[in-house]
């Protein structure tokens, strides 16, 4: 009755299923991997951000590497801009897309320790070849508030650390690579300055990260399990149909015994 399946085209169908089905499993821990992931980004950004700001050498030093538990952790700096040492990072957008730059100053603390401070962004100027017009950072004494931000790197960031750019532009925010600018050492990491406000609203503030959208992972990972679920289904009525069609078929091309003769 069913001896179709041992088809060369059953065979194969069957075997794409079978192959199909942990497949689609395996998507759908994928994705629910990511929705926990996300979840826990979401309470570890909302904790840090509601924490109460530190001095920013509490949480790093030197050559220091951000752990990820401290990421956007808020921080504060009390000291000087270096503005002779301002540079700016390529190819930054704007919270409405908008191309542009973000504007990196190194920052001399009181205590001699110098941290990079992302004051904000940009807009380009039109040549790419050209140091923008920066707005002029603070001058004197001056307390900054911010988010703490780990070393930026082409493996985390997908951005490629382009060389031979002009002068006083870089590609990626990264203490390491400034520290060998300036031929001092920097505070690992940087700060994504969220206060004071600028002048003007220049350079724009970055805002803070989203964290209350936890993306929609985890109806991608029901969904590929159901995708999984319906194959099996998706079997048997084929091979159901393709039972009836073949009954079908017999039935029609099977001759009707002779009619009995006295």
């Amino acid at each position: 009755m069913y001896r179709f399946l041992l088809t060369r085209q059953w065979v194969i169908v069957t075997l794409i299923g079978l192959l199909l089905m942990p497949t689609m499993v395996r998507l759908g821990f994928w994705q629910l991997h990511r929705h926990q992931h996300k979840v826990a980004q979401n309470a570890l950004i909302a904790e840090n951000l509601k924490a109460a700001p530190v001095p920013v050498d509490r949480l790093t030093s030197p050559g220091h590497t951000i752990p990820y538990d401290q990421y956007w952790r808020s921080v504060t700096a009390k000291g000087t801009y270096d503005s002779a040492h301002e540079v700016v990072v390529r190819r930054r957008t704007s919270s409405d897309g908008t191309v542009g730059y973000h504007v990196l100053t190194p920052f001399d603390l009181n205590d001699g320790k110098t941290v990079l401070i992302n004051r904000g962004w940009i807009p380009d100027n039109g040549s790419q070849i050209k140091f923008p017009k920066v707005p002029p950072a603070p001058k004197g004494q001056i307390t900054v508030t911010g988010r703490l931000m780990a070393d930026q790197t082409t493996a985390a960031s997908g951005i490629k650390d382009l060389k031979g750019l002009p002068d006083r532009q870089v590609m990626l925010i990264n203490s390491k690579q400034m520290s060998q600018v300036l031929d001092e050492p920097l505070l690992g990491g940087y700060i994504e300055q969220t206060s004071p406000a600028s002048k003007g609203d220049t350079p724009e503030l970055i805002p803070e990260p989203e964290h209350s959208d936890i993306g929609p992972h985890m109806a991608y990972a029901v969904q590929w399990w159901l995708f999984t679920a319906g194959v099996p289904i998706g079997w048997v009525i084929l091979v159901r149909r393709e039972r009836r069609e073949k009954a079908a078929t017999e039935a029609k091309t099977t001759p009707e015994p002779a009619p009995a003769t006295a």
